[in-house]
């Protein structure tokens, strides 16, 4: 069991809902971002960037946090020009959820201010730093002092443009956008990637795609790393950023099945004849003779024709 003992602060305590501490889309950098501006006195006018600095909220964490917040309502911006001609963001951060009518409303009674010195570096303009020595009056004797020995009839030289990626680059960094953009499609978990993440799960993907990996491999990958319990996927793309960071090397596949042997050919055991043959006649011998059957036939038929007939004994009774 879990007991709780609170005691109220004497001072500088600031009260909050508990639907807002709960929040179930509200990050907890998203959380302390606006528990901190509801914090600051009335006529604070700390900007979102400098809360986050000081709640040292790095600068994709802001991000995030701050998308969420303006999602769901918290935080309202606009940029009007105000006095001077100097353009200035105005911020509106609210302890409960406002529709755009309700913060326009809002905003609307808010007076309008010069940028200031604490403000953010995004809304008031850098100042200008003086040229040295005092200024001086341009000539008016007509042209220009010019050396007999410059020409000016060349152009500046244009800035070097770099050259194109390979279309093999270019063909691969398409299809890894392609891939990303469809990852939704791939598993419900992986619904809510931020947009501003896209560029980045691309890259990593373009490196998958160029140590040769296919689209399916990768996808294979992903689906393995996704939990198959039920968790739920709170940040998709801080997830794929792990999964992707580290690219394995290419599976070597097996080599082929070696073909089998093939039988010995029947012409591999014939013999050509020596005999008087047209043409070359092949024979299968039995031993180590070099004649054919018909060949050995005819010799053995010819050698008796020639033999001398055997002697004739008369015997006399």
């Amino acid at each position: 069991m879990i007991y709780r003992h609170h005691i109220a602060p004497p001072r500088a305590f600031t009260q909050f809902s508990h639907d807002l501490i709960r929040h179930p889309r509200l990050s907890s950098d998203a959380v302390r971002l606006l528990t901190w501006q509801l914090s600051l006195p009335g006529g604070a006018r700390e900007p979102l960037s400098r809360t986050a600095e000081r709640a040292r909220i790095g600068a994709c964490a802001f991000t995030r946090a701050k998308r969420q917040l303006k999602e769901e309502g918290f935080v309202h911006e606009r940029r009007l020009q105000g006095p001077g001609g100097h353009w200035v963001t105005q911020q509106l951060v609210s302890n409960v959820p406002l529709n755009d009518a309700e913060a326009a409303k809002i905003l609307a009674r808010m007076p309008v201010h010069a940028p200031a010195a604490d403000a953010s570096p995004q809304v008031a303009p850098s100042p200008r730093i003086p040229a040295a020595g005092a200024p001086t009056s341009p000539p008016t004797d007509g042209h220009p002092r010019k050396d007999p020995g410059e020409n000016t009839s060349h152009h500046p030289a244009e800035p070097e443009r770099e050259p194109d990626p390979a279309p093999e680059a270019a063909e691969r960094s398409e299809t890894a956008r392609a891939l990303v953009a469809a990852l939704p499609r791939l598993s419900p978990d992986l619904n809510r990637i931020p947009r501003g993440m896209h560029d980045e799960l691309a890259r990593l993907v373009s490196r998958w795609l160029a140590a040769g990996h296919t689209p399916t491999a990768v996808r294979t990958h992903i689906l393995r790393g996704l939990p198959g319990d039920g968790t739920p996927v709170h940040r998709p793309g801080g997830l794929l950023r792990y999964l992707l960071r580290d690219v394995p090397p290419t599976p070597v596949l097996p080599d082929a099945t070696p073909a089998a042997e093939r039988p010995p050919s029947r012409l591999t055991t014939l013999r050509e004849c020596k005999g008087d043959h047209t043409q070359a006649t092949l024979f299968r011998p039995v031993g180590d003779e070099t004649l054919c059957r018909r060949c050995l036939n005819s010799s053995s038929a010819s050698a008796s024709r020639c033999a001398p007939p055997p002697p004739q004994r008369t015997v006399i009774v």
